[in-house]
């Protein structure tokens, strides 16, 4: 059990996003992304009220499963930077 916990650690520190962070949070430090929420039909991206929720809830309000959208945020991210 505890080499899970790390390996999921170790994953989540090589992650530019994860799925505590806000919607605010990540639109402001990575732009680039928004088409992203878009694609998935996340356009609630520019609700204020959107703005204090975190990836996991919206992707979970949204039927998503929130492990690959945050994989597809980072990819985007990770693009984006070469």
């Amino acid at each position: 059990m505890v080499k899970k916990r790390k390996k999921k650690q170790t994953r989540q520190r090589n992650q530019k996003i994860i799925k505590k962070m806000t919607f605010k949070e990540v639109l402001k430090k990575y732009p680039e992304v928004t088409g992203v929420f878009f694609k998935h039909g996340m356009a609630c991206v520019g609700c204020p009220l959107a703005q204090q929720e975190t990836i996991e809830q919206g992707t979970l309000a949204h039927g998503l499963d929130v492990e690959k959208f945050i994989e597809e945020l980072n990819k985007k991210v990770k693009n984006e930077k070469k």
